[in-house]
This record gives structure tokens, sequence and C-alpha cells, in this order.
């Protein structure tokens, strides 16, 4: 069996076509891995989501992330079912960036997903009070600190509940970077897959 799998979700507005290219880089750090990277099934064409933000506010957020569950949970299965890792959790890890961000941590959060590792690059904590997350799966929260779309303090207040939740998460903010993945970023994300997926 292979070493691992890591599932990238994209943001809003994307795909998995766009996202395959973080895959692309971290492969030849990670190897004897699967990258996968699927469209979410929300939006048209090349502009997928995995839930409108088409008004949305704080008020409502969370309930569409809710309501986002099945439709991204069906997504994932099929995944891991098909590389033979659903026996085998904890060999597999979602890596999100922004709107797949916010998924992954909901993921976690809600203690669906007891995977292998969750990163999550420039997310949020959109899930419901009470969070029952999959206290054995390590976290990694990865935010440019100067991202005008999301702030990086949305990454600092997910470690702080998640981690008082029982999650060992791990922090990274780099002070000049905006809303995007870099080369620093997705080296860390090497290092720590490489630490979790053995």
């Amino acid at each position: 069996m292979d070493r691992g799998l890591v599932i990238l979700l994209h943001g809003v507005g994307s795909n998995g076509a766009n996202m395959a290219a973080l895959g692309r880089a971290l492969a030849p750090a990670l190897p004897g891995v699967i990258f996968e990277s699927p469209d979410a099934p929300g939006g048209r064409g090349p502009h997928r989501e995995w839930f409108s933000v088409v008004g949305v506010t704080e008020a409502n957020r969370q309930h569409r992330v809710v309501a986002a569950r099945p439709g991204f949970d069906a997504v994932i299965a099929k995944i891991i079912e098909r590389h033979g890792f659903s026996n085998a959790l904890d060999r597999v890890a979602l890596l999100g960036f922004s709107q797949g961000a916010i998924m992954a941590l909901d993921a976690l959060a809600n203690g669906r997903w007891p995977v292998g590792a969750v990163i999550a690059f420039s997310g949020r904590l959109a899930s419901p009070a009470p969070l029952a997350p999959a206290t054995g799966t390590p976290l990694l929260l990865i935010h440019g600190g100067a991202d005008p779309v999301m702030p990086s303090s949305e990454s600092v207040r997910a470690a702080e509940q998640l981690t008082a939740a029982g999650v060992r998460a791990r922090i990274s903010i780099e002070p000049s970077l905006g809303h995007q993945v870099s080369n620093t970023g997705l080296a860390v994300a090497a290092r720590f897959l490489n630490d979790v997926l053995t």
C-alpha cells in the first residue's frame, strides 16, 4: 500500500485542477504519497465552491458549513475508498486553502474524519459549538500575516479553540504574506506531513 494520501481542498471560485499544483510542488518531498485534488460539488464550470459565499455573514456561515458537510463527506469518502485507505485513515491528510481550509477544519472540529493530519492554509474555524474534535489528529495552520481576505487572527483563534478542545495544533504565520500559499509554507507543510505520515 502507498505511504499515504493527501487530499487537497481548493478555495471558493477555484477548482481541483488549480489546487493540484500544490500537490505537484509537495510530491518530491513526500515519496510514496498520493495526491488528490477534487472539485467541490457546488458552483458552476471551473468556478467551484464548497458552500456559497453570496450573502454570507458571521451569523449564517456556520449554517452553510453544516449544510455543506454531506457533499464534502461524499467527495472525501469516495477518494479514500478508491485508494484503499478506508481502514487506514491515520495515513490520510486533508490540506485545504481558504474555503477548503474551513471545510478541513470543520471535518476535524466535528470529529467526522479522524485522519492522520489536517493542514489549513489561510483558513478559519467556522464550525458551530460544541466542538467534538478527533483529538488524535494533529493540526497545522499556516497563514499570511498580511492576508486581506482572511486575517491571520482567524488561524490564531482556531488554534486556541482547537487546542482547548484537545487537539495538538501548530501554527506558522508569515508576516508579509497575503492570501496565498508560499514556498516557505509548502516546506513547513512537507516537513509536517513527513512527520505524521510515517
